[in-house]
């Protein structure tokens, strides 16, 4: 055996040897060229080579036995396994050779990363034949299969040019054109024999003189004629695989990975993950996995990002590149299941155990809506909890299940409705719900007791102190129960409503003329002010009263003085 070094030094030799006896003349200028050069290296003319005048690469020869399938070393045919007998010089010389022109050799790749390009192809011809499904099988002498039943390969297939027909397609998985040629590179660097059958031929692969380049060997496709012209699809024949490597390849694959399909959408699939790591999909195929993602994703509406992160080996694409596309398929997800298990998530985010997916405030506000359209829920912030304890609880002993969101969250959903166009909950909402649905217990002035018909006897005495009744306050009414006030959520005392132009006081109110009076002038001045407390309106009005009603009581009391002063007179 002869390693491709030594083929190299044979050649290079034979060259060197050449040189001398074996130049071109340049009709031109005269100037001696060696005579593989097609143009003058003095003027730049047309060389043209006389009959007395041989090139080099006539008289050097490639013996069958250095044919190599291996970068490193010649692999011997298996003479027991028929695709692949040893060839012998008329063997070649019957055969169409086709340089593959391989620039890059992809180093990293692995023998599985090439049966997965193999397998990526298969899955696009049905995509784009319709025809039926692929098989992988081992035959009886351990060599492994795969075939689709497509259009068949052509070797003008192994050019190095993007497939206009794939680029069109935006359900299939290659693009670029040029994984088959890498996976044969990758086959031939790993001692893989292959041979490839389709109606329009067989072709094998092996390393041979690059054209008007003889000191370079490179990967070479050997055409020879098919012998089934009715021969349907294309099919890969590799010897020296392992079951591993085609475990391997297979594990790429949606189409393999045994994970089910939850819910379909226009931009792509969220599947049930099988396993602790979740995956992403591109058309089908594996491009990244995610540690802490609750759903894997089949991505099949593509974003310029992800198209221009797609690089040759389509693996370790970056999260910044499908993050967008994994929102907008859970932003239109209908599925009960989806959206129960991103409400069960949310409920952890005050343990700090969230899934990734709902670190991203719009999965988050979809959470909300799901989860508010389903359950009985109240949403609330962490220092919500501590600074709104009555309410809390209120929320809490009527049955309603709390859920912590985040500050920023809870800005988004302010104001907002659910999927069912119902009102977002938060604990102003569940104040508000609450409000509407209070009912007042009024009490007629004949069920009250004595001391309390007293004491509210006193009602147009206390309206005389601040100048009389106000236009626009129209009764004063009693009631047993009262509605809970926003933020305490205690019984409030006493309520002026606007739309009904009456002022409620609790019936407790009147066990003194203090309380009741106290509480009848506060809510005159939120009838008078029109503004509510805690601001500066209410709290100037107000104080106007209180001096009103000092002023005329202090003027009543001169009065009975001087009354008095003038009787002892």
């Amino acid at each position: 055996m002869v390693s491709s070094k030594e083929i190299n030094e044979i050649l290079k030799a034979k060259r060197e040897s050449h040189l001398e006896n074996n130049l071109i003349s340049c009709k031109t200028c005269n100037a001696k060229n060696i005579n593989i050069a097609k143009f003058c290296t003095k003027c730049g003319s047309q060389l043209v080579l006389k009959d007395s005048e041989e090139k080099i690469e006539d008289n050097i020869e490639i013996k069958p036995d250095i044919i190599s399938e291996s970068s490193s070393k010649i692999v011997e045919h298996n003479q027991k396994t028929p695709h692949f007998k040893k060839l012998d010089d008329e063997d070649l010389k019957s055969m169409k050779k086709f340089d593959l022109n391989i620039e890059k050799i992809l180093e990293n790749w692995e023998v599985y990363h090439g049966i997965r390009e193999i397998i990526a192809n298969a899955i696009d011809e049905q995509i784009l034949t319709g025809s039926k499904g692929m098989d992988i099988f081992k035959d009886e002498n351990k060599t492994w299969h795969i075939r689709d039943y497509g259009r068949g390969l052509k070797y003008e297939h192994l050019t190095q040019n993007e497939n206009d027909e794939k680029l069109k397609n935006p359900q299939v998985i290659g693009k670029f054109g040029i994984g088959l040629k890498d996976a044969l590179a990758t086959f031939d660097r790993k001692s893989i024999k292959v041979l490839i059958k389709s109606k329009y031929g067989n072709i094998k692969v092996y390393k041979s003189r690059k054209h008007d380049f003889e000191d370079l060997l490179t990967l070479h496709a050997y055409i020879s004629p098919s012998k089934e012209p009715n021969f349907s699809g294309t099919e890969f024949i590799l010897e020296n695989l392992t079951d591993e490597d085609i475990h391997k390849a297979k594990d790429n694959f949606l189409k393999f990975s045994g994970e089910k399909k939850i819910e379909e959408t226009k931009y792509g699939d969220v599947l049930d993950k099988k396993g602790g790591e979740a995956r992403i999909y591109v058309n089908g195929v594996k491009v990244a996995e995610e540690e802490n993602f609750m759903f894997s994703y089949n991505i099949t509406s593509l974003t310029k990002k992800i198209k221009k992160a797609l690089n040759r080996e389509r693996t370790n694409v970056g999260r910044s590149a499908y993050s967008d596309r994994v929102k907008s398929i859970l932003l239109n997800s209908e599925s009960k299941e989806i959206a129960q298990k991103i409400v069960n998530d949310l409920k952890n985010y005050s343990l700090g155990e969230m899934h990734d997916e709902l670190k991203w405030l719009d999965v988050q506000e979809h959470a909300v809506k799901r989860l508010n359209a389903s359950e009985e829920v109240v949403f609330l912030t962490s220092e919500e909890l501590i600074q709104d304890p009555k309410m809390v609880n209120e929320a809490r002993y009527g049955g309603y299940d709390l859920i912590t969101i985040p500050s920023n969250l809870k800005e988004k959903i302010k104001q907002t409705t659910d999927i069912n166009g119902n009102d977002i909950r938060d604990l102003g909402q569940f104040y508000k719900e609450y409000d509407n649905s209070f009912k007042f217990k009024f009490v007629d002035f004949s069920e009250l007791d004595e001391n309390e018909k007293e004491v509210f006897s006193h009602t147009n005495e206390i309206f005389k102190l601040i100048g009389g009744e106000p236009d626009n306050i129209n009764e004063i009414i009693i009631s047993e129960t009262m509605r809970k006030e926003v933020g305490s959520f205690v019984e409030a005392n006493g309520i002026w409503e606007l739309s009904t132009g009456r002022i409620i006081i609790k019936r407790s109110q009147l066990r003194n003329i203090e309380s009741y009076s106290g509480t009848l002038i506060h809510e005159i001045a939120h009838a008078t002010s029109g503004a509510g407390d805690i601001s500066i309106k209410f709290e100037q009005e107000l104080t106007r009263l209180l001096g009103l009603i000092f002023s005329r009581n202090m003027i009543a009391e001169n009065i009975e003085y001087t009354n008095f002063r003038k009787r002892r007179i």
